[in-house]
Order: C-alpha cells, then sequence, then structure tokens
C-alpha cells in the first residue's frame, strides 16, 4: 500500500471524496484514517472545520437541503442535494460544535461577528424577496427601512444591509437641512412630499427616517450691533418670525429681530450688511430710501441723515457717492458754490432758489447741504501779489479779464480760465523758468532746422496764472491785445504781465555762418550794442572770388517817449539777416571795381567806405544808420579773407609763404648780427670780471690762511686738554667699574652657594624621608606576609590534621621502601641518558650515609 492513499484526518478536519465510478463526491470526517482506493479521487482537502464563536455567524453558498432532523437529503445515486444559487445564514446557536462543508457548498467572505447597532444609530435594511418579518410585517422586494439600536443583528437570507445610519448632533445655533426622496411623513408627523426639503432646528441627535435624506448642516449667522444679514426669497414662503415673503424680496435681519439667524431653505443669503454709523460731524445722502410701511423703495428719492446715529442700509438703498460725508467746515477764506437741484428756500439766507441756480455761501460756518442742494464746488480765496495774477472768466457774459495784486474769491457766476499759448511761446518761456534763457535748435538728416518744443521737465505751467516774462537789461518785449487791437512794448529789465486777450511777438533772427533764417527765436530784442559775424562771397574785377568774414557792431538807436519811434525796431522781422544782406550787397559792389591786389592791399578802407560811405573829403562815415528800424552799424571788421578757388588758393599760399619766409631770413639775419655783437661786448664784459675776481679771489685767500693758522692751533691746544681729561675719566671710571664688578661676583657667588647648600639638604631630606618611608613599608610588608605564612600553615595544619601530616611524610619512604624490596634492590639511580652523573659526589653521599649511620 502506497503511502499516497493513505490521508490521516485530524479532529475537525474533513475532506471530500470524489468515486470515479458512480460520480458521487462524499464527505469524510475525522479523526479518521482514510485509505484512497483506485477508482477514488481526493478533490478537496483536507480542511478544517468551520468554527463559530458565540454571536457569530456566517453565510454558506449552495447550501445542503436537509429534513426536519437537520439530516441533509440525498440523491437515488447517493450525492447530497444542494439549493443551487441560494444562500444560507448559519448562526452560532444552531451551529454550536464545529462543522464540515458538504460536497458543493462553500463558505462566502468569512465568519464574522453580529453587528451591534448602539444607541442613535440605525440600520437600513433592503428586502430581495418577499417574506414576513420578526413583527409579523409583511415586506415585498425591494422594499426599505430602519432598525433603530440599540439592538443586535442577526442576518437574513431574504433582507440586505444597506448601511448602518448615525445620528446627527444638531448643535446649538445649527440646523440640519432634510429632503423628503417620496412622499412621507417626518419625525413630528409632517407630511412632506417628494423633494421637499425642510430644516430641524431642535437641539441634540437626530436620525434620518428611511425615506429622507440629509443635505448639509447649516451654521447660523450671529447677528450684532454692527452686523446684519441680507436675504433673498427664493419662492413665496412665511419665514420663521412669521413674516410672509414673495419670491425674489430681499430684506434685512437685524440685532432687533433676532441675535442668531438660520438661513431657512426657501431663503438666499446676498451677504452681510455692515452698520453705517455717523457721528455727531458727519451726515449721508441715502438713495432711494425703504418705506418701512410699504416694505418698498422710494425709488429716484433721496433722503439725509445726520449723525449721531447708527443704521443699516436696506435693501435696493445706497449711499450718495458711495461714502459717508463730514460736515462742511469753511473757514473766513472758504466759499461753497451751491446748486439747487429744484426750487427750495436756503435755509442760511432764508432766500427762495429756483432749481438750477447757483450761489456762495462764506465762512467761517459749518454747513450741512439739504437733498434739494449740490455742493458744485469748494472755493478759497487767492492771494496774489503784485506780480501774480489770475484769469477770471464771465459765465453770464463770457467776458475775460485778469485780477493781480490782491486777494481774491471767485462769484458765483465766475470761473477760473485757461489761457493757452502758442507751442514756441509756451517752450520759450518755460526754457526761462527753468534758467536756460537759449537753446539752439538741432539740424535732421536734411539740414532742416527742428525745434525740440517738448514739456521741459521740472515745469508745468498753470494755465489759470497770468503769463510772466522777466524781460531782460537792456531789451524790449512787444505785446499785441488782439481784442484792441494795439500793441505795446515793455522795456528791460521788467516783468511782463500778458493780458487775457494778449500774445507775444515771437522773434525770429538769422544765425550761423553765413547766415541763415529762423535759427534764433526769442520773445526779447536785445538793444546793443552788441556784434554780428557774417560770411560773403566776392569777386574783383580780375575775376578773383574770395570769401571773407565780416564782423559788425551794432545797435538800436531811437526815443523812448515817442512810440512810433520805438515801436519801428520790431517793424523788421529780421533784422540780422536784413542788415546783413544790405551790408552785403554794398561790398560786393565795392570789391567787383578793384583786383586782387588792389584789394589786398586796401581791403579794411575799401569795405569801410562801402559800408559807411564817403564823406565829402573823402574818408568813411562812423555808422550805417537803417530808418526802417532804428538800426545803427558802428563798425565793420574784415576776417580771414581767402579764395574760393582752390588754384588760386593754392597760388595765394604760395605768395604768402615766399613773403613770409623773407621776411623770417631778414628777421633771422639782423638777430644773428645783434647776437654776434652783444656776444662779443658780453666776452669783454666777462675778461674784465674775470681778472677783478681773481684779484679779489686773492685777498680773500690770505685772509683764510690767517684765519686757518688760528683755528689749528686752538684746535690742537683744546684736543690735548680734552684728550687728558678724557683718558683720566676714563680710568677712574674702569677702576671703579672693577671695584663693582668685583663686589657684584662675590655676592652672586655667595648667593649661588646658599642656593646649593640649600638645595642639596632638601634633597637629602627628601631622600631620607623616602628610603625611610621604604623602609617601614618593607618592614611592614615582611610583618604582614609572616603574619599571612603562618596564619596559612596554621590553618593549612589544623585543616589536614597532625595524624594527615605523618602519614603523608611516612608515605613516600614506606613506598620507596617496599618498591625496593619488592624489586630486590637496595638502591637505585634514575638518569635520562643525556645529562652526566657525578659519582663522586653519589659516593660521598652514599659514604655520608654511611657514617651517619655507624
Amino acid at each position: 500500500m502506497s503511502a499516497e492513499n493513505v490521508y490521516r484526518i485530524p479532529p475537525f478536519q474533513y475532506i471530500h471524496v470524489l468515486d470515479n465510478n458512480s460520480n458521487v463526491t462524499r464527505l469524510e470526517v475525522g479523526p479518521a484514517t482514510f485509505i484512497r482506493k483506485e477508482h477514488e479521487t481526493v478533490v478537496n482537502g483536507p480542511n478544517d472545520m468551520i468554527r463559530l464563536p458565540p454571536r457569530h455567524y456566517c453565510i454558506i453558498k449552495n447550501p445542503v437541503i436537509t429534513d426536519e432532523k437537520g439530516v441533509p437529503q440525498k440523491t437515488t445515486f447517493g450525492q447530497v442535494r444542494n439549493k443551487h444559487g441560494d444562500i444560507q445564514v448559519r448562526h452560532h446557536a444552531d451551529y454550536t460544535e464545529p462543522f464540515a462543508l458538504y460536497p458543493g457548498e462553500t463558505l462566502k467572505g468569512k465568519v464574522e461577528k453580529y453587528r451591534i447597532i448602539q444607541q442613535n444609530q440605525a440600520i437600513k435594511l433592503a428586502a430581495n424577496r418577499d417574506f414576513i418579518d420578526d413583527n409579523k410585517v409583511p415586506r415585498n422586494s425591494g422594499d426599505e427601512w430602519l432598525l433603530q439600536g440599540p439592538l443586535t443583528y442577526q442576518p437574513r437570507i431574504e433582507e440586505d444591509v444597506v448601511q448602518v445610519i448615525s445620528a446627527e448632533v444638531n448643535k446649538p445655533n445649527q440646523a440640519i437641512r432634510l429632503r423628503a426622496k417620496k412622499n412621507c411623513k417626518d419625525a413630528n408627523n409632517i407630511p412632506r412630499k417628494t423633494g421637499e426639503e425642510w430644516l430641524i432646528r431642535e437641539v441634540g441627535s437626530y436620525l434620518p427616517q428611511i425615506d429622507e435624506e440629509i443635505i448639509e448642516h447649516i451654521k447660523g449667522t450671529v447677528i450684532t450691533d454692527r452686523k446684519a444679514l441680507k436675504l433673498r426669497a427664493l419662492k413665496t414662503f412665511k419665514d420663521v418670525y412669521g413674516i410672509e415673503r414673495k419670491a425674489g424680496e430681499e430684506w434685512i435681519i437685524d440685532s432687533k429681530i433676532t441675535q442668531l439667524h438660520i438661513k431657512d431653505v426657501h431663503e438666499e443669503v446676498v451677504g452681510e450688511v455692515k452698520a453705517t454709523t455717523l457721528n455727531n460731524r458727519q451726515y449721508c445722502v441715502v438713495l432711494d430710501p425703504f418705506d418701512t410701511k410699504t416694505r418698498t423703495n422710494k425709488w429716484g428719492s433721496r433722503q439725509l441723515r445726520k449723525g449721531e446715529v447708527t443704521f443699516f442700509l436696506q435693501p435696493g438703498e445706497s449711499l450718495e457717492d458711495g461714502k459717508v460725508k463730514n460736515i462742511e467746515v469753511l473757514t473766513e477764506d472758504e466759499a461753497l458754490l451751491l446748486q439747487a437741484i429744484e426750487d427750495v428756500t436756503d435755509a442760511m439766507s432764508k432766500k427762495p432758489r429756483k432749481a438750477g441756480e447757483q450761489w456762495l455761501i462764506l465762512g467761517p460756518c459749518e454747513y450741512i447741504p439739504p437733498v434739494e442742494v449740490r455742493i458744485v464746488d469748494r472755493r478759497k480765496k487767492i492771494p496774489l501779489d503784485e506780480n501774480e495774477g489770475i484769469y477770471v472768466r464771465n459765465k453770464k457774459t463770457g467776458e475775460v479779464r485778469m485780477e493781480t495784486g490782491k486777494t481774491y474769491l471767485l462769484e458765483a457766476h465766475e470761473e477760473l480760465w485757461e489761457k493757452e499759448l502758442p507751442e514756441t511761446v509756451e517752450f520759450l518761456i518755460a526754457q526761462q523758468k527753468v534758467g536756460q534763457p537759449y537753446v539752439p535748435p538741432k539740424f535732421d538728416a536734411k539740414g532742416n532746422l527742428v525745434y525740440e518744443s517738448a514739456e521741459v521737465k521740472g515745469y508745468k505751467r498753470d494755465k489759470t496764472r497770468v503769463v510772466t516774462y522777466r524781460a531782460p537789461s537792456n531789451s524790449a518785449v512787444q505785446l499785441y491785445d488782439y481784442k484792441a487791437k494795439e500793441s505795446r512794448v515793455v522795456f528791460g529789465p521788467s516783468l511782463v504781465l500778458l493780458g487775457p486777450d494778449e500774445q507775444f511777438t515771437l522773434i525770429s533772427l538769422s544765425g550761423g555762418l553765413p547766415k541763415r533764417e529762423n535759427v534764433i527765436q526769442s520773445l526779447n530784442l536785445f538793444l546793443g550794442p552788441d556784434f554780428m559775424n557774417d560770411v560773403i562771397d566776392v569777386e574783383t574785377s580780375d575775376h578773383a572770388r574770395l570769401r571773407i568774414q565780416l564782423s559788425y557792431n551794432w545797435q538800436f538807436r531811437f526815443d523812448k517817449t515817442n512810440k512810433d519811434d520805438y515801436e519801428k525796431i520790431f517793424s523788421i522781422k529780421d533784422f540780422i539777416g536784413d542788415a546783413c544782406k544790405s551790408v552785403a550787397s554794398r561790398v560786393r559792389g565795392a570789391v567787383s571795381s578793384v583786383t586782387f591786389d588792389d584789394f589786398h592791399k586796401k581791403r579794411k578802407d575799401l569795405i569801410q567806405l562801402a559800408v559807411f560811405g564817403a564823406k565829402p573829403d573823402g574818408s568813411p562815415r562812423e555808422e550805417l544808420i537803417f530808418k526802417t528800424n532804428n538800426l545803427i552799424i558802428t563798425n565793420v571788421d574784415v576776417q580771414n579773407p581767402e579764395p574760393i578757388d582752390p588754384k588760386m588758393k593754392e597760388s595765394l599760399f604760395k605768395s604768402q609763404s615766399l613773403n613770409i619766409d623773407i621776411t623770417t631770413r631778414t628777421q633771422e639775419m639782423n638777430a644773428r648780427h645783434r647776437a654776434q655783437r652783444q656776444a662779443q661786448e658780453s666776452q669783454g664784459e666777462l675778461e674784465i670780471q674775470k681778472y677783478n675776481d681773481l684779484s679779489r679771489a686773492e685777498e680773500a685767500k690770505k685772509e683764510l690762511l690767517l684765519l686757518k693758522a688760528d683755528t689749528d692751533a686752538i684746535k690742537a691746544k683744546g684736543e690735548a686738554v680734552s684728550v687728558a681729561k678724557a683718558r683720566v675719566e676714563s680710568e677712574l671710571i674702569e677702576v671703579e667699574a672693577e671695584v663693582k664688578q668685583a663686589e657684584l661676583k662675590a655676592e652672586a657667588l655667595k648667593i649661588e652657594s646658599d642656593a646649593e647648600i640649600s638645595a642639596r639638604k632638601k634633597e637629602y631630606d627628601a631622600e631620607a624621608t623616602h628610603v625611610k618611608a621604604l623602609n617601614d613599608l618593607e618592614i611592614t610588608k615582611a610583618k604582614e606576609m609572616a603574619e599571612i605564612e603562618s596564619k596559612k600553615f596554621t590553618e593549612l595544619v589544623s585543616a589536614i590534621g597532625k595524624e594527615t601530616i605523618v602519614s603523608m611524610a611516612r608515605a613516600g619512604p614506606e613506598t620507596q621502601a617496599k618498591l625496593l624490596k619488592g624489586l630486590g634492590l637496595k638502591g637505585f639511580l634514575i638518569s635520562d641518558g643525556k645529562n652526566p652523573i657525578n659519582l663522586f659526589n653519589t659516593a660521598n653521599g652514599i659514604l655520608g650515609g654511611m657514617n651517619q649511620s655507624n
């Protein structure tokens, strides 16, 4: 029999055996020894039986069919019958002993403990088939119900556990929002429709019913004196305070109604409303105020509220300008510009005002505008110096005037007017304000003049202020009044105040070399005297083309008391360009009538005659007068004449170089002759001076030798005396030093001897003390060792005993004697064969022993 066919089944185990002949599977349980036959197969096991502890259960799939006594039913073939597709719940009460699974049965899941449903808990069950429960209540398939705790739930095959529901704790200031899943009655026996929602506000635990579901926990909002809650109705309903609310209606819940509000299911929180507080120095205007009687807003109305008061803005209400306003406090130099929105009687002056009318309220005072009045502007008196001013426009007539040199307050029908200036004038004024009276223009890529009239950094003109311009000394500024159609001229140094209808006369002058138009732009015209330069091209009668630079001295000459006379200086727009063109024309005419050599020799006289003209005696006049603008040229200077033709310029350069070379050589030869003459004269004077110096040197040498002899004698005498004194003092010092040295050596030797004696004495004392201590220790050690040995020997003798010692002493010789006697020997000697034996000593020992015995 093979060991593979033997199955030893322990207690509480089982196997399933298949009979291959009949195809029937049977159960074999332990303890047993099962011998498998050839036609049998063990298809399962050995497996442990299922044990159900107290208060436990398990679920068996495909359970066997049993009779009333619990015996499994079998088919005609001997196979147990199963409920295929069904399950069976087996409890500890029915199966206190371990049980085996029959063929076809399987354990679903694992052995589980009964579910404990605590207080404030419930288990939700669903029927999976029609049956009658333990309370005789018929249940249909799909029904759901609750079993509330505390209890121990024992599963049944007819019902499924959906979930365990715990009671929700409703804390203070909270509510539970519920929804009905179908038509039902709630915990308060109130009928509810499917989808209907409601709140549970009672504090404590709440266990939802089977047809209820919890949507959320709603926390209450604390209402304070500084905070209110703004709500909106989602549908028409009656709120918790018994007030009917219509769909879309908004309202405020403040601390006067409740200290805590929990949002209802038909309410929507729009937001929190902060309290608006006004102190005794504040007020506000409420737009569209709320009427508490009709519970509607007065749309389009305005309501004034003054402090001290605290209130909440009702739905639809808002603050004008969105803020609380302070009472308007006016000082004595301030005023308020008011405008009536509708007909009203002014509370300050008691005068009736029409709608749209404007008036001023002067300070000092406090003012709160009523709802019928609007504050247009807050005005302040403007202090003006003599050199300051403002432009004021009358809104009724449109007239603009200038106010200067006083403190001015705008009337109700007046406003500040902004004066615009041309861009170039604006730029020139800004340049003077920042300390740059003249900025030359730049040239673009095409060579055109470009004036950068951008805003100057650090300066921005107040257009309502009177435009001022500082006219420099010895200058004139022309102003034109377009309203009066007349001009005026201001001479510097002076401050120009520009009237509301006046504009500056912009002066554009030629500049550069040669002169080009509009290079210089300015608001003031300098009167001179000054100078200007120009470069012109001329041609002589022999067709030599030259370029010459002319410099003119000029000035304006006029009578400041005669307006017609001094206004002539502005009659020509560009007096520099006009004067330069006129003078250049005269110069070209004069040069064209002479040859190059004549012009080169007499150019100054020629040009002065051409410019100023000739007197009756033929000499040039002193000045050239332009009567159109009273310009006078007093002098002309010719600079840098040079040919325009390159070849002629080169020939002229060579001629000038040759003249310069000849002049240089002449001057050089004259200088050399003068230098040689001066050198010979200096040589003679030097020889005379040399002889005189030699004579004086010999006399000085003689005096020096006499002084040197006297000095050597004094020096020798002094050296002898000092050497003798030094030698005596040196010897005296050496003797004293030797004596002092001997004394110090003797003292040092004494100190050294004393120290050595003291050290040796201390060394000997220490050595003697050490030796004595060692000897004492050796003596003590010897005594203690002797005592120990004595004590040890005494204790050893006591322990062994006298008889034992005697026996030990006798044991050796007696044993040897017996051994020798047994061998028949009277003596023996043992050797290892490597070391020699001294037989003489041995013999002596033997003889000695014999003698002792004898």
